[in-house]
């Protein structure tokens, strides 16, 4: 692994702490609805993906922004496979929320609308996306009697099992995005039922492609002490294609300079975990940054 980006840490450090203050105090971008989607999502740090904001409210709100962060890889290699089974693909954000996952996925040049259920808890930025290209509608899969060439369902919410509804539909393609993580003070499951998309998936559907990511535990922690511990939590995609389409294969594309800005803070931290692992394996002493 190349360390060279560790060269930088201190002042990374500095920006990095700076930018997790603007967002606690809401002053950061992220929070005004009336900017872009582009300009808010600019230099949105990482741990503002992963933990909520303190002032948020758990019996009022879900998240403050996602469930997850997303790579820009992901999304790429999404609309990859759309643009596969339909010239000008529509996708159906499933459970959109606050449409901030289907916005990132719009930005990709394929059509997105997103459903959101006006029964689920909403996100404390209650709407974060881009309306120049993701359209938001008070629905569900019930309720929506519109078509989609691909059908996106990430982090079904938890308890509920929509893989009849989204079959209805008969997409092209299914995108599955899950944990099979268990809440600590429930045990209930993180997303959906551990049986969504299992047995009960029509033969005509059949599994084309599937990856995991993995959330280290103390991400942060353990490189930046002042800052939250968290557990590890895997994040599973799974995409499924109907018949007519269960021979397409997209090769992962090469990401490099176009990432979102929360993977630079991602890369940074995966780098300095490697790096304080490998000097603590020869023995020398290493130091907090």
């Amino acid at each position: 692994m190349n360390f060279d980006i560790l060269r930088d840490m201190e002042s990374f450090t500095q920006d990095m702490f700076n930018r997790i203050i603007a967002f606690q105090e809401k002053e950061h971008p992220a929070w005004n609805p009336e900017l872009s989607f582009k300009q808010r999502i600019k230099g949105l740090p990482l741990h503002n993906l992963v933990f909520s904001n303190a002032d948020r409210d758990p019996a009022k709100y879900g998240p403050t922004i996602a469930h997850y962060y997303p790579l820009k890889k992901e999304m790429v290699t999404f609309a990859l496979y759309a643009r596969h089974v339909a010239k000008n693909p529509m996708i159906c954000d499933a459970h959109a929320r606050n449409g901030f996952i289907g916005s990132l996925l719009a930005l990709e040049g394929v059509k997105v609308y997103g459903l959101r259920d006006p029964q689920e808890k909403p996100n404390q930025i209650e709407n974060f996306y881009d309306p120049k290209r993701y359209k938001l509608e008070e629905a569900t899969l019930a309720t929506s009697d519109r078509p989609c060439d691909v059908l996106f369902s990430s982090w079904m919410p938890s308890g509920l099992d929509d893989t009849d509804a989204i079959v209805a539909k008969q997409p092209k393609l299914i995108i599955y995005i899950f944990s099979e993580h268990k809440a600590e003070h429930s045990g209930e499951p993180q997303t959906g039922i551990p049986g969504a998309f299992g047995e009960h998936l029509p033969e005509n559907y059949q599994l084309i492609d599937e990856w995991s990511i993995v959330r280290p535990e103390n991400l942060f922690h353990n490189i930046w002490p002042d800052l939250t511990e968290n557990i590890q939590e895997v994040r599973h995609v799974r995409i499924f294609a109907n018949e007519g389409f269960h021979h397409i294969k997209v090769n992962p594309p090469n990401i490099t300079e176009k990432s979102y800005a929360w993977e630079q803070d991602l890369l940074i931290a995966q780098t300095a975990l490697k790096a304080k692992e490998q000097m603590q394996k020869k023995g020398f002493p290493v130091h907090d940054f």
